[in-house]
Protein backbone atom coordinates (compact mmCIF):
# COMPACT_ATOMS: atom_id res chain seq x y z
CA UNK A 1 0.00 0.00 0.00
CA UNK A 2 1.27 3.60 -0.86
CA UNK A 3 1.96 5.74 2.45
CA UNK A 4 -0.12 8.58 3.32
CA UNK A 5 0.88 11.78 1.65
CA UNK A 6 1.62 14.70 4.57
CA UNK A 7 -0.91 17.25 4.65
CA UNK A 8 0.35 20.82 2.56
CA UNK A 9 2.98 23.10 4.73
CA UNK A 10 1.13 25.52 7.14
CA UNK A 11 1.14 28.97 5.72
CA UNK A 12 2.76 29.75 8.97
CA UNK A 13 6.75 29.22 10.17
CA UNK A 14 7.01 27.21 12.77
CA UNK A 15 7.13 29.62 15.95
CA UNK A 16 10.50 28.14 17.02
CA UNK A 17 11.52 29.53 13.46
CA UNK A 18 10.63 32.79 13.29
CA UNK A 19 12.27 34.70 10.40
CA UNK A 20 15.54 37.41 11.22
CA UNK A 21 15.53 39.31 7.86
CA UNK A 22 19.27 41.48 7.19
CA UNK A 23 17.45 43.15 4.06
CA UNK A 24 14.44 44.24 1.89
CA UNK A 25 12.66 42.07 0.25
CA UNK A 26 13.91 41.14 -3.43
CA UNK A 27 10.70 41.24 -5.32
CA UNK A 28 10.61 43.03 -9.06
CA UNK A 29 8.78 45.76 -9.72
CA UNK A 30 8.34 47.73 -12.62
CA UNK A 31 10.97 49.96 -11.63
CA UNK A 32 13.47 47.69 -9.80
CA UNK A 33 13.74 45.49 -12.67
CA UNK A 34 15.24 41.49 -12.25
CA UNK A 35 18.06 40.40 -14.28
CA UNK A 36 17.65 36.88 -15.20
CA UNK A 37 19.20 34.33 -17.50
CA UNK A 38 16.17 36.00 -20.45
CA UNK A 39 17.32 39.45 -19.59
CA UNK A 40 15.91 41.92 -17.38
CA UNK A 41 12.35 41.27 -16.10
CA UNK A 42 10.05 43.70 -14.98
CA UNK A 43 6.52 42.87 -12.34
CA UNK A 44 3.43 45.55 -13.18
CA UNK A 45 1.22 45.86 -10.34
CA UNK A 46 -1.95 45.60 -10.94
CA UNK A 47 -4.86 46.04 -8.01
CA UNK A 48 -7.21 43.81 -8.45
CA UNK A 49 -6.18 42.86 -11.73
CA UNK A 50 -7.95 45.90 -13.45
CA UNK A 51 -7.18 47.36 -16.82
CA UNK A 52 -8.65 49.41 -18.94
CA UNK A 53 -8.09 48.21 -22.78
CA UNK A 54 -6.24 51.81 -23.35
CA UNK A 55 -3.59 50.02 -20.54
CA UNK A 56 -3.33 46.96 -21.74
CA UNK A 57 -2.43 48.03 -25.00
CA UNK A 58 0.63 50.07 -23.54
CA UNK A 59 1.35 47.22 -21.81
CA UNK A 60 1.33 44.98 -25.48
CA UNK A 61 3.58 47.84 -26.82
CA UNK A 62 5.90 47.61 -24.06
CA UNK A 63 6.25 43.74 -24.31
CA UNK A 64 7.34 44.18 -28.54
CA UNK A 65 8.91 47.01 -28.00
CA UNK A 66 11.09 46.59 -25.30
CA UNK A 67 10.91 42.49 -24.28
CA UNK A 68 10.57 39.57 -25.71
CA UNK A 69 7.01 39.85 -26.99
CA UNK A 70 4.76 38.41 -24.50
CA UNK A 71 3.23 39.00 -20.67
CA UNK A 72 3.03 36.50 -18.27
CA UNK A 73 0.41 36.47 -15.55
CA UNK A 74 1.39 36.13 -11.74
CA UNK A 75 -0.12 34.17 -8.84
CA UNK A 76 -1.47 37.72 -7.83
CA UNK A 77 -3.20 39.09 -11.23
CA UNK A 78 0.03 41.38 -11.87
CA UNK A 79 1.86 41.42 -15.48
CA UNK A 80 5.26 40.66 -15.68
CA UNK A 81 7.43 41.57 -19.04
CA UNK A 82 10.93 39.41 -19.47
CA UNK A 83 13.22 39.65 -21.89
CA UNK A 84 13.98 43.42 -21.44
CA UNK A 85 17.55 45.49 -22.37
CA UNK A 86 19.47 46.51 -19.63
CA UNK A 87 19.00 49.98 -20.19
CA UNK A 88 15.77 49.95 -20.70
CA UNK A 89 13.92 51.02 -17.45
CA UNK A 90 13.91 54.95 -17.90
CA UNK A 91 11.51 54.01 -21.32
CA UNK A 92 9.61 51.63 -19.57
CA UNK A 93 8.78 53.68 -16.67
CA UNK A 94 7.50 56.61 -19.06
CA UNK A 95 5.40 54.32 -20.96
CA UNK A 96 3.78 53.00 -17.74
CA UNK A 97 3.13 56.05 -16.14
CA UNK A 98 1.74 57.89 -19.19
CA UNK A 99 -0.68 54.65 -19.23
CA UNK A 100 -1.28 55.50 -15.52
CA UNK A 101 0.05 52.35 -14.23
CA UNK A 102 2.49 54.19 -12.14
CA UNK A 103 0.19 56.54 -9.87
CA UNK A 104 2.79 56.79 -6.98
CA UNK A 105 6.18 55.24 -7.86
CA UNK A 106 7.55 55.16 -4.36
CA UNK A 107 4.13 52.58 -3.54
CA UNK A 108 4.85 50.65 -7.24
CA UNK A 109 5.92 47.26 -5.49
CA UNK A 110 3.49 47.72 -2.61
CA UNK A 111 0.23 47.59 -4.51
CA UNK A 112 -0.46 44.23 -3.89
CA UNK A 113 -4.12 43.64 -4.22
CA UNK A 114 -6.27 40.90 -5.44
CA UNK A 115 -10.03 41.18 -5.26
CA UNK A 116 -12.65 38.62 -6.26
CA UNK A 117 -12.76 38.78 -9.98
CA UNK A 118 -16.13 38.08 -11.22
CA UNK A 119 -17.22 40.36 -8.44
CA UNK A 120 -20.39 42.63 -9.44
CA UNK A 121 -20.58 40.22 -12.65
CA UNK A 122 -22.02 37.18 -12.00
CA UNK A 123 -25.23 37.92 -9.17
CA UNK A 124 -23.09 35.77 -5.95
CA UNK A 125 -21.32 36.98 -3.68
CA UNK A 126 -22.82 39.65 -0.93
CA UNK A 127 -21.15 42.87 -2.09
CA UNK A 128 -19.18 44.56 -5.17
CA UNK A 129 -15.74 44.81 -4.01
CA UNK A 130 -14.59 46.91 -6.92
CA UNK A 131 -14.82 50.42 -5.56
CA UNK A 132 -13.54 49.24 -2.00
CA UNK A 133 -10.77 48.31 -4.31
CA UNK A 134 -9.96 51.55 -5.64
CA UNK A 135 -10.45 53.17 -2.63
CA UNK A 136 -8.24 50.89 -0.94
CA UNK A 137 -4.87 51.88 -3.84
CA UNK A 138 -5.98 55.25 -3.26
CA UNK A 139 -5.00 55.13 0.55
CA UNK A 140 -2.25 53.14 0.12
CA UNK A 141 -0.61 55.32 -2.92
CA UNK A 142 -1.43 58.13 -0.51
CA UNK A 143 0.18 56.70 2.87
CA UNK A 144 4.09 57.40 3.19
CA UNK A 145 4.00 54.73 6.09
CA UNK A 146 2.65 52.28 3.30
CA UNK A 147 6.26 52.67 1.60
CA UNK A 148 7.35 50.39 4.44
CA UNK A 149 5.83 47.46 3.01
CA UNK A 150 7.63 45.01 1.65
CA UNK A 151 6.96 43.33 -2.23
CA UNK A 152 5.27 40.44 -0.59
CA UNK A 153 2.68 42.01 1.59
CA UNK A 154 -0.82 40.70 0.05
CA UNK A 155 -3.99 42.69 0.46
CA UNK A 156 -7.38 40.71 -0.63
CA UNK A 157 -11.23 41.38 -0.99
CA UNK A 158 -13.65 38.51 -1.20
CA UNK A 159 -16.67 39.51 -1.99
CA UNK A 160 -18.22 36.53 0.22
CA UNK A 161 -17.53 33.75 -2.58
CA UNK A 162 -14.81 32.40 -1.02
CA UNK A 163 -12.70 32.49 -3.48
CA UNK A 164 -9.72 34.49 -2.28
CA UNK A 165 -9.18 32.49 1.36
CA UNK A 166 -6.54 30.94 0.19
CA UNK A 167 -4.21 33.22 -1.71
CA UNK A 168 -2.64 33.88 1.48
CA UNK A 169 -3.19 37.01 1.93
CA UNK A 170 -1.81 39.52 5.20
CA UNK A 171 -5.23 40.98 5.27
CA UNK A 172 -8.36 40.32 3.96
CA UNK A 173 -11.53 41.77 3.50
CA UNK A 174 -14.32 39.26 3.63
CA UNK A 175 -17.90 41.21 2.69
CA UNK A 176 -20.88 39.34 4.88
CA UNK A 177 -24.32 38.42 3.87
CA UNK A 178 -25.98 41.51 2.98
CA UNK A 179 -22.86 43.01 2.41
CA UNK A 180 -23.67 45.94 5.03
CA UNK A 181 -21.04 45.14 7.17
CA UNK A 182 -17.36 43.15 6.19
CA UNK A 183 -15.05 41.54 8.02
CA UNK A 184 -11.35 42.55 8.46
CA UNK A 185 -8.61 39.67 9.05
CA UNK A 186 -5.10 39.99 9.74
CA UNK A 187 -3.05 37.04 10.34
CA UNK A 188 -5.31 34.97 13.12
CA UNK A 189 -7.73 38.33 14.28
CA UNK A 190 -10.83 38.73 12.80
CA UNK A 191 -13.10 42.28 13.21
CA UNK A 192 -16.23 43.79 11.43
CA UNK A 193 -16.21 46.99 10.18
CA UNK A 194 -19.13 48.79 8.09
CA UNK A 195 -18.80 48.68 4.73
CA UNK A 196 -17.72 52.23 4.24
CA UNK A 197 -14.87 51.83 6.35
CA UNK A 198 -13.52 48.53 4.76
CA UNK A 199 -10.74 50.25 2.67
CA UNK A 200 -9.15 51.99 5.73
CA UNK A 201 -9.79 49.46 8.03
CA UNK A 202 -7.32 47.43 5.57
CA UNK A 203 -4.61 50.14 5.85
CA UNK A 204 -4.64 50.20 9.15
CA UNK A 205 -4.41 46.98 9.88
CA UNK A 206 -1.43 47.00 7.60
CA UNK A 207 0.40 50.13 9.96
CA UNK A 208 -0.13 48.03 12.54
CA UNK A 209 1.43 45.23 11.16
CA UNK A 210 4.45 47.82 10.22
CA UNK A 211 4.71 48.76 13.74
CA UNK A 212 4.95 45.24 15.01
CA UNK A 213 7.27 43.98 13.02
CA UNK A 214 9.61 47.33 13.86
CA UNK A 215 9.09 46.65 17.65
CA UNK A 216 9.59 43.06 16.86
CA UNK A 217 12.92 43.90 15.25
CA UNK A 218 13.05 40.93 12.98
CA UNK A 219 12.12 43.01 9.73
CA UNK A 220 9.52 40.48 8.84
CA UNK A 221 8.18 41.24 5.39
CA UNK A 222 4.49 39.30 6.11
CA UNK A 223 2.46 38.86 8.79
CA UNK A 224 3.06 34.95 9.67
CA UNK A 225 6.80 36.29 10.06
CA UNK A 226 6.18 38.46 13.21
CA UNK A 227 7.66 36.62 16.33
CA UNK A 228 4.37 35.54 18.16
CA UNK A 229 4.85 37.88 21.39
CA UNK A 230 4.84 40.87 18.84
CA UNK A 231 1.68 39.40 16.86
CA UNK A 232 -0.88 41.81 16.16
CA UNK A 233 -3.68 41.25 18.92
CA UNK A 234 -7.88 42.04 18.35
CA UNK A 235 -7.21 43.78 21.26
CA UNK A 236 -4.58 46.16 19.87
CA UNK A 237 -6.27 45.91 15.95
CA UNK A 238 -9.68 47.21 17.25
CA UNK A 239 -8.02 50.24 19.38
CA UNK A 240 -6.40 51.39 16.50
CA UNK A 241 -9.67 51.62 14.45
CA UNK A 242 -11.16 52.70 16.90
CA UNK A 243 -8.85 56.09 17.24
CA UNK A 244 -9.34 56.64 13.58
CA UNK A 245 -13.20 56.66 14.50
CA UNK A 246 -14.26 53.25 13.10
CA UNK A 247 -16.39 51.04 15.54
CA UNK A 248 -15.40 47.19 15.16
CA UNK A 249 -17.36 44.26 16.18
CA UNK A 250 -16.08 40.92 17.25
CA UNK A 251 -16.09 38.38 14.32
CA UNK A 252 -15.34 35.12 13.79
CA UNK A 253 -14.09 33.75 10.21
CA UNK A 254 -16.15 31.56 8.88
CA UNK A 255 -14.14 30.92 5.60
CA UNK A 256 -11.03 28.42 5.61
CA UNK A 257 -8.16 30.66 5.78
CA UNK A 258 -4.90 30.12 5.03
CA UNK A 259 -3.70 33.81 5.08
CA UNK A 260 0.14 33.81 4.07
CA UNK A 261 1.99 33.26 0.72
CA UNK A 262 3.66 35.51 -1.78
CA UNK A 263 3.52 36.02 -5.21
CA UNK A 264 5.71 34.22 -7.72
CA UNK A 265 6.50 33.50 -11.29
CA UNK A 266 3.47 32.38 -13.55
CA UNK A 267 2.90 28.85 -13.57
CA UNK A 268 -1.00 27.34 -14.34
CA UNK A 269 -4.43 28.36 -14.54
CA UNK A 270 -5.68 25.40 -12.43
CA UNK A 271 -9.13 24.97 -10.76
CA UNK A 272 -7.42 23.17 -7.63
CA UNK A 273 -9.04 21.90 -4.87
CA UNK A 274 -8.94 22.25 -0.98
CA UNK A 275 -7.45 18.69 -0.12
CA UNK A 276 -4.01 18.22 1.13
CA UNK A 277 -1.12 18.03 -1.41
CA UNK A 278 2.07 17.52 -1.57
CA UNK A 279 5.41 18.32 0.78
CA UNK A 280 6.20 21.28 -1.39
CA UNK A 281 9.80 21.41 0.85
CA UNK A 282 11.26 24.43 1.87
CA UNK A 283 10.86 26.87 -0.57
CA UNK A 284 6.92 27.00 -0.14
CA UNK A 285 7.35 27.18 4.02
CA UNK A 286 9.83 30.32 3.03
CA UNK A 287 7.18 32.21 1.43
CA UNK A 288 8.12 31.60 -1.98
CA UNK A 289 5.08 29.80 -3.61
CA UNK A 290 2.49 30.54 -5.41
CA UNK A 291 -1.04 30.08 -4.27
CA UNK A 292 -3.97 29.03 -5.40
CA UNK A 293 -7.90 28.78 -4.00
CA UNK A 294 -10.13 25.95 -5.35
CA UNK A 295 -13.33 24.81 -5.54
CA UNK A 296 -14.80 22.69 -2.52
CA UNK A 297 -16.36 19.54 -3.24
CA UNK A 298 -20.27 19.53 -3.64
CA UNK A 299 -20.65 22.98 -4.19
CA UNK A 300 -20.09 25.67 -7.04
CA UNK A 301 -16.46 26.33 -7.65
CA UNK A 302 -14.90 29.47 -5.71
CA UNK A 303 -12.79 29.83 -8.25
CA UNK A 304 -13.74 31.50 -12.21
CA UNK A 305 -14.23 28.41 -14.77
CA UNK A 306 -13.66 29.36 -18.00
CA UNK A 307 -16.14 29.89 -20.67
CA UNK A 308 -19.40 32.46 -20.26
CA UNK A 309 -20.32 34.12 -17.07
CA UNK A 310 -23.96 34.34 -16.63
CA UNK A 311 -25.27 38.01 -14.33
CA UNK A 312 -28.39 39.47 -13.80
CA UNK A 313 -30.95 40.29 -16.60
CA UNK A 314 -29.10 38.06 -19.49
CA UNK A 315 -25.94 40.26 -18.94
CA UNK A 316 -22.48 38.06 -19.73
CA UNK A 317 -18.94 38.41 -19.50
CA UNK A 318 -16.47 35.94 -20.73
CA UNK A 319 -13.79 34.42 -18.68
CA UNK A 320 -10.39 32.76 -20.19
CA UNK A 321 -7.89 30.70 -19.42
CA UNK A 322 -3.84 31.37 -20.23
CA UNK A 323 -2.14 28.41 -20.89
CA UNK A 324 1.30 28.09 -18.77
CA UNK A 325 0.08 31.96 -17.28
CA UNK A 326 1.95 33.28 -20.57
CA UNK A 327 0.69 35.38 -23.44
CA UNK A 328 2.07 36.26 -26.88
CA UNK A 329 1.27 40.70 -27.50
CA UNK A 330 -1.37 39.60 -30.21
CA UNK A 331 -3.62 37.00 -28.07
CA UNK A 332 -3.24 40.48 -25.44
CA UNK A 333 -4.12 42.71 -27.97
CA UNK A 334 -7.10 40.70 -29.21
CA UNK A 335 -8.51 40.78 -25.40
CA UNK A 336 -8.03 44.32 -25.36
CA UNK A 337 -9.92 44.63 -28.87
CA UNK A 338 -12.28 42.27 -27.35
CA UNK A 339 -12.90 44.27 -24.33
CA UNK A 340 -12.90 47.72 -26.05
CA UNK A 341 -15.80 46.92 -28.84
CA UNK A 342 -17.90 44.96 -27.29
CA UNK A 343 -17.27 44.97 -23.76
CA UNK A 344 -17.21 47.43 -20.92
CA UNK A 345 -13.60 48.45 -22.36
CA UNK A 346 -12.67 46.69 -18.92
CA UNK A 347 -9.61 43.53 -18.40
CA UNK A 348 -9.75 41.63 -14.85
CA UNK A 349 -6.67 39.80 -14.86
CA UNK A 350 -7.30 36.45 -12.19
CA UNK A 351 -5.02 34.90 -9.66
CA UNK A 352 -5.36 31.74 -11.60
CA UNK A 353 -3.81 33.17 -14.77
CA UNK A 354 -7.07 33.95 -16.79
CA UNK A 355 -8.62 36.98 -17.52
CA UNK A 356 -12.19 38.22 -17.58
CA UNK A 357 -13.80 40.31 -20.19
CA UNK A 358 -16.62 42.26 -18.40
CA UNK A 359 -19.49 42.49 -20.67
CA UNK A 360 -18.79 40.77 -23.39
CA UNK A 361 -21.09 38.25 -25.14
CA UNK A 362 -20.78 34.85 -25.24
CA UNK A 363 -20.78 34.70 -28.70
CA UNK A 364 -17.08 35.84 -29.23
CA UNK A 365 -15.76 32.75 -27.19
CA UNK A 366 -14.81 30.81 -30.65
CA UNK A 367 -12.51 33.46 -32.01
CA UNK A 368 -11.11 34.07 -28.55
CA UNK A 369 -10.44 30.01 -28.27
CA UNK A 370 -9.15 30.12 -32.22
CA UNK A 371 -6.80 32.21 -31.06
CA UNK A 372 -5.06 29.56 -28.71
CA UNK A 373 -6.88 30.67 -25.31
CA UNK A 374 -8.19 28.24 -22.27
CA UNK A 375 -12.25 28.63 -23.36
CA UNK A 376 -13.59 25.90 -20.93
CA UNK A 377 -12.91 23.57 -18.01
CA UNK A 378 -12.51 20.72 -20.47
CA UNK A 379 -9.08 22.07 -22.34
CA UNK A 380 -6.00 20.16 -21.36
CA UNK A 381 -4.44 22.89 -20.65
CA UNK A 382 -6.64 23.48 -17.36
CA UNK A 383 -5.02 22.21 -14.45
CA UNK A 384 -1.39 22.47 -16.29
CA UNK A 385 1.23 24.78 -14.52
CA UNK A 386 5.38 25.40 -15.01
CA UNK A 387 7.81 27.77 -13.37
CA UNK A 388 9.67 29.76 -15.97
CA UNK A 389 12.02 27.21 -16.48
CA UNK A 390 15.60 27.12 -18.48
CA UNK A 391 16.33 29.28 -20.33
CA UNK A 392 15.46 31.95 -18.44
CA UNK A 393 16.13 30.96 -15.11
CA UNK A 394 19.46 29.96 -14.00
CA UNK A 395 18.47 27.92 -11.36
CA UNK A 396 16.46 25.77 -13.62
CA UNK A 397 17.71 21.94 -14.04
CA UNK A 398 15.25 21.34 -17.04
CA UNK A 399 12.64 23.27 -19.76
CA UNK A 400 9.58 21.99 -17.60
CA UNK A 401 7.44 24.33 -20.20
CA UNK A 402 8.64 22.18 -23.15
CA UNK A 403 8.16 19.33 -21.09
CA UNK A 404 4.95 19.87 -19.97
CA UNK A 405 4.01 20.97 -22.98
CA UNK A 406 4.94 17.43 -24.33
CA UNK A 407 2.95 15.67 -21.35
CA UNK A 408 -0.09 18.19 -21.94
CA UNK A 409 -2.95 15.34 -22.09
CA UNK A 410 -1.73 13.28 -19.83
CA UNK A 411 -3.94 12.98 -17.10
CA UNK A 412 -6.36 15.88 -18.50
CA UNK A 413 -9.26 16.54 -15.81
CA UNK A 414 -7.71 14.88 -12.99
CA UNK A 415 -5.79 16.79 -10.32
CA UNK A 416 -3.43 20.29 -11.76
CA UNK A 417 0.01 19.27 -11.90
CA UNK A 418 2.62 21.78 -11.52
CA UNK A 419 6.38 21.21 -13.06
CA UNK A 420 9.29 22.98 -11.14
CA UNK A 421 12.87 23.24 -12.79
CA UNK A 422 14.12 23.06 -8.96
CA UNK A 423 13.43 22.39 -5.34
CA UNK A 424 12.41 26.00 -4.89
CA UNK A 425 9.41 25.17 -6.68
CA UNK A 426 8.08 29.18 -7.74
CA UNK A 427 4.93 29.64 -8.54
CA UNK A 428 3.24 25.83 -7.45
CA UNK A 429 -0.35 26.15 -6.31
CA UNK A 430 -2.18 25.06 -3.11
CA UNK A 431 -4.55 22.21 -2.23
CA UNK A 432 -4.13 18.80 -4.18
CA UNK A 433 -1.86 19.17 -6.67
CA UNK A 434 0.48 16.64 -8.58
CA UNK A 435 4.20 17.76 -7.82
CA UNK A 436 6.89 17.33 -10.24
CA UNK A 437 10.19 18.80 -9.75
CA UNK A 438 13.21 18.13 -12.24
CA UNK A 439 16.66 16.39 -10.69
CA UNK A 440 19.32 17.65 -13.54
CA UNK A 441 19.79 13.94 -14.64
CA UNK A 442 16.74 13.83 -17.43
CA UNK A 443 14.48 12.72 -14.89
CA UNK A 444 11.66 14.30 -12.48
CA UNK A 445 10.81 13.82 -8.69
CA UNK A 446 7.15 13.05 -8.74
CA UNK A 447 4.94 13.16 -5.73
CA UNK A 448 1.01 13.20 -5.38
CA UNK A 449 -2.09 13.49 -2.74
CA UNK A 450 -1.40 8.89 -1.84
CA UNK A 451 1.35 8.89 -3.87
CA UNK A 452 4.81 8.99 -2.12
CA UNK A 453 7.97 11.00 -3.75
CA UNK A 454 9.75 8.85 -6.41
CA UNK A 455 11.92 9.48 -9.15
CA UNK A 456 10.59 9.15 -12.57
CA UNK A 457 12.58 8.59 -16.28
CA UNK A 458 11.36 11.53 -18.76
CA UNK A 459 10.36 8.46 -21.04
CA UNK A 460 7.53 7.18 -18.22
CA UNK A 461 6.79 10.14 -17.00
CA UNK A 462 3.29 10.59 -19.32
CA UNK A 463 2.00 7.48 -17.97
CA UNK A 464 2.95 8.08 -14.52
CA UNK A 465 1.38 11.94 -14.68
CA UNK A 466 -1.78 9.90 -15.73
CA UNK A 467 -1.94 7.37 -12.78
CA UNK A 468 -1.13 10.67 -10.14
CA UNK A 469 -3.80 12.83 -11.73
CA UNK A 470 -6.25 10.28 -10.87
CA UNK A 471 -7.53 11.72 -7.10
CA UNK A 472 -7.90 9.04 -5.10
CA UNK A 473 -10.35 10.58 -2.72
CA UNK A 474 -12.96 11.43 -5.03
CA UNK A 475 -15.42 7.95 -6.26
CA UNK A 476 -16.41 9.40 -10.10
CA UNK A 477 -12.42 9.60 -10.44
CA UNK A 478 -11.55 6.10 -9.77
CA UNK A 479 -10.35 4.12 -12.82
CA UNK A 480 -13.45 1.03 -13.89
CA UNK A 481 -12.35 -2.18 -14.01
Amino acid sequence: MLAAMPSAPSNRPDRDETPVRDRGDACPGALRLHTADDGALARVRVPAGVLSARQAYALADAAERLGDGALDITSRGNLQLRGLGGGCGGELAALLDAAGLLPAPAHERVRNVVASPLSGLDGRGHLDVQPLVRELDALLCASERATALSGRFLFALDDGRGDMAGLGADVMLLAEPGGARVRILLGEQTLTVGRRDGARALLLAAEAFLDAADAGGTRAWRVRELPPQYAVSRRELARRLGDAGIAAGAGACACACACADADASPGAFVLPRSRPGPDAGPAARDGDADVAAGPGRGGEPTTPVPGVVHGARGAASLHVGVALGRMRVAQWRLLARTAETYGTGELRVTPWRGVVLPGVPGALLPGLADAGLVTGPDSPWTGVGACTGRPGCAKSLADVRADATARIAAGAGGLPVYWSGCERRCGHPRGAWVDVVATGDGRYDLTAPGVPRHTVPLTRLADALAAARTDPTDPTERPTK
